[in-house]
């Protein structure tokens, strides 16, 4: 490596924590919401007097916080809705070290029956709409198992976005995600559609219903099941 460029990259870097903490402030005093449009590239670094490429790093980096989303041909804004937490970190950690289905679904038990049960309290007419929306889909997909896997996945999302804490929904999709990644390896082996559809409907109903502990119990007998059942298609095993 030539010195130029050693030189070059602690000053992108440095530079590129800069944009960081001035969109940071920026937001903190109210100057910019959710929703809103962030100055060009090009203002941005006259403002703050670094290049375009630190500008285009800072915001790559905001970017990959959730914190802003970049719209081709519109330009850059602060994220709207509900706050999303990369994947990347959870599937990187699931690598190197060897996290396990049975870990996974651990913490998607500690985790999803708390979330089943506000949703019970908190859910709107919009989030179960979505839900109910999402297991009519399941029905209707029950030859297609990864279509299947999908509007599983959204159904366990849609309980998340409704249950009022934005911190748990954060989290519900940055495990689900991780969920799906390893699902779809083994759900093409499922047998057991069906009564999982069913197990769906029954957390459904238990939310609208507004019972909380109903809700709580359907998803951990739902997740107990799923748990099972993805044991049975790791070994390439019919369940019965």
């Amino acid at each position: 490596m030539t010195p130029s460029r050693a030189a070059a990259a602690p000053e992108v870097k440095g530079t590129r924590d800069l944009v960081v903490e001035h969109v940071r402030r920026l937001i903190e005093r109210g100057a910019l919401g959710p929703g809103d449009r962030l100055p060009g590239e090009r203002d941005l670094a006259h403002e703050l007097g670094v290049s375009r490429p630190s500008v285009r790093s800072g915001l790559e980096a905001l970017e990959s916080m959730g914190v802003v989303v970049s719209r081709r041909g519109a330009g850059t804004f602060i994220a709207d809705g509900p706050p999303v937490l990369g994947t990347e970190p959870l599937s990187l950690l699931a690598s190197l070290h060897r996290l396990t289905a049975g870990e996974m679904f651990e913490a998607r038990l500690v985790l999803e029956v708390g979330v089943a049960g506000l949703a019970a309290r908190h859910a709107s007419a919009e989030a179960l709409a979505t839900m109910a929306d999402e297991v009519s889909e399941m029905f209707a997909s029950l030859d297609d198992p990864k279509a299947f896997l999908v509007h599983d996945v959204r159904f366990h999302r849609a309980i998340a976005a409704g249950c009022g804490n934005r911190v748990l929904a954060a989290l519900m999709e940055m495990v689900s995600a991780q969920f799906y990644e390893l699902r779809k390896q083994t759900i093409g082996r499922a047998r057991d559609l069906r009564e999982s559809a069913e197990m769906h409907r029954r957390v459904y109903r238990a939310i609208k219903a507004r019972d909380r502990q109903a809700a709580q119990a359907a998803m951990a007998e739902h997740l107990e099941a799923a748990r099972h059942a993805q044991t049975l298609e790791t070994h390439g095993r019919d369940s019965d």
